[in-house]
């Protein structure tokens, strides 16, 4: 059943899928009357779409090519990321959401300028505008590699690949709104799991059974201990549910695509179903895409059908994407890559819906001396919108400097301010001493300790090659080092200050 790649029907699948969702966006966007609709909806969205909205943009890509490489190439710890997850329900839903919910804002930066004053809600603003903008860069980029893959092309097709995808995104988002990023979200969960179920029952159906589940520790995965105080060593089980824990519970409470899902919702109550639906499906979409890894893993150690050159350890990343153009049947293989495209476009969706709803907030609505009228804000909104779709698509052409596979380019990237911009929040809603200044160090020092963490190698090590050795400080520590600092450094340095005072 080897295919020679892609073939006609796949590309009018794809083309077909992505002309749908262009649909859904005018059909939605034609009966918004006012900016609110567009960043919130109703206010009374249902809950189990907003928490399945939720999990698509915040894993989405990231999970679909990252985890089947993780599992194939180093090893089966990333699992243990879902054993944080009741905690962070507990901090989240019964913490944080009840805190937020009590003021009702389109915006979630407008929450600290009570309490921190107007430069840390346009910090925040402006730190979480970078944080998105370079996490959809990186969610584009590498579903554009995984496509160049499929199609046996050289990755110089990238820019163009990521026009195609990243133009359709911004088009229905900029149409549509929230509402439409949650409909389309739905739509692209189904696609997604549904192509990663596809592959174990190919893979199954092969082996005649499940024979290929692995019952030893396959001798080119990473030394993964339970524990170790050695900081170079790259995942151990318990770092794993630490840097779960803090960048779920972060991620929460400090960003915008998620907080206003939160706002989308009736209540307290109902936010906090959508953030446990959100959970569930993680957990379940989490251990399948593993299970992916080591169904793929098996078949190709037993096959041996990769290209010359290729192997497990080193390519990992790549054998998922090969896998679905050159072993899946044709409309299968098609059904797959609009799942993992749909998996990238949740991503970019969210994004720009939610930097723009900060863009109209915290800038334009709160810096503006003159007012502006409901269908001049909607029509900006759009606009802004666009623009920031574009700046994706531009900047995804340089995001494959960054080294080391998805998870760790993610980590390296994107998660660099996850924790410190949480810090803000922590330190306005639960500190009743913290100061505008006090809060402002501790997220600078948070972020210096997440960078210096995440480039350990070049930075400390002159001769650091990343393409043969690991940080001397693993990328693991990042969520939970920034989120100490941050809150340490600025709950210290607000109390000093207040007592000085």
């Amino acid at each position: 059943m080897n295919n020679p790649g892609l073939v006609t029907i796949d590309y009018i699948i794809i083309a077909a899928y992505l002309a749908m969702t262009i649909g859904v966006g005018w059909y939605h966007g034609r009966r918004q009357k006012n900016a609110r609709e567009y960043f919130i909806g109703s206010g009374n969205m249902n809950t189990g779409l907003i928490g399945v909205s939720l999990f698509a943009t915040l894993l989405s890509t990231i999970s679909y090519l990252a985890l089947p490489g993780e599992t194939i190439g180093k090893g089966p710890y990333i699992l243990a990321s879902s054993i944080a997850k009741p905690v962070s329900f507990i901090i989240v839903g019964y913490i944080l959401i009840p805190a937020y919910m009590r003021q009702r804002v389109t915006s979630a930066y407008e929450l600290l300028e009570e309490r921190l004053g107007l430069q840390n809600r346009l910090l925040g603003a402006g730190l979480f505008i970078g944080l998105r903008l370079v996490w959809m860069t990186l969610l584009m980029f590498l579903a554009a590699r995984a496509l160049t893959v499929m199609m046996g092309v050289d990755e110089s097709w990238i820019p163009t690949i990521v026009l195609i995808a990243g133009l359709v995104a911004v088009i229905y988002t900029s149409m549509g709104g929230l509402t439409t990023v949650v409909t389309t979200d739905f739509i692209q969960f189904v696609l997604l799991l549904g192509g990663a179920l596809l592959v174990i029952a190919y893979v199954t159906w092969r082996f005649g059974g499940f024979g290929w589940f692995p019952t030893e520790w396959a001798s080119h995965w990473d030394h993964q201990p339970i524990f170790s105080v050695d900081p170079s060593i790259r995942l151990t089980l318990f770092g794993t549910i630490l840097s779960a824990g803090c960048w779920g519970v972060a991620t929460a409470g400090g960003d915008q695509t998620a907080i206003q899902r939160f706002m989308a919702t009736r209540d307290a109550k109902s936010a906090r179903f959508a953030y446990g639906a959100n959970l569930v499906v993680s957990i379940v979409v989490v251990t399948v895409l593993a299970i992916v890894g080591f169904a793929l893993m098996a078949f190709y150690q037993t096959h041996s059908q990769l290209p010359d050159g290729w192997n497990l350890a080193v390519r990992a990343d790549d054998v998922f994407p090969y896998h679905i153009a050159y072993q899946l049947p044709p409309v299968i293989s098609g059904l797959v890559v609009a799942a993992m495209f749909a998996a990238a476009m949740s991503s970019v969706d969210s994004g720009v819906n939610s930097i723009t709803a900060v863009v109209m907030t915290d800038l334009v609505g709160r810096l503006r001396e003159s007012p502006i009228t409901e269908a001049s804000r909607l029509r900006l909104s759009r606009g802004l919108a666009f623009g920031i779709g574009a700046f994706v698509v531009l900047g995804s052409s340089f995001i494959g400097l960054v080294p080391g596979n998805i998870i760790a380019m993610t980590q390296k990237t994107s998660n660099l301010v996850v924790t410190p911009l949480f810090s803000l929040f922590v330190l306005a809603l639960f500190v009743p001493f913290a100061t505008p200044w006090g809060a402002t160090l501790g997220l600078v020092c948070g972020v210096i300790s997440a960078t210096l963490i995440a480039f350990s190698g070049p930075i400390f090590v002159p001769t650091f090659d990343p393409a043969r050795d690991y940080d001397p400080i693993s990328f693991q520590w990042i969520a939970p080092v920034g989120m100490v600092v941050s809150i340490g450094v600025g709950g210290l340095a607000s109390w000093l200050t207040r007592v000085k005072t």
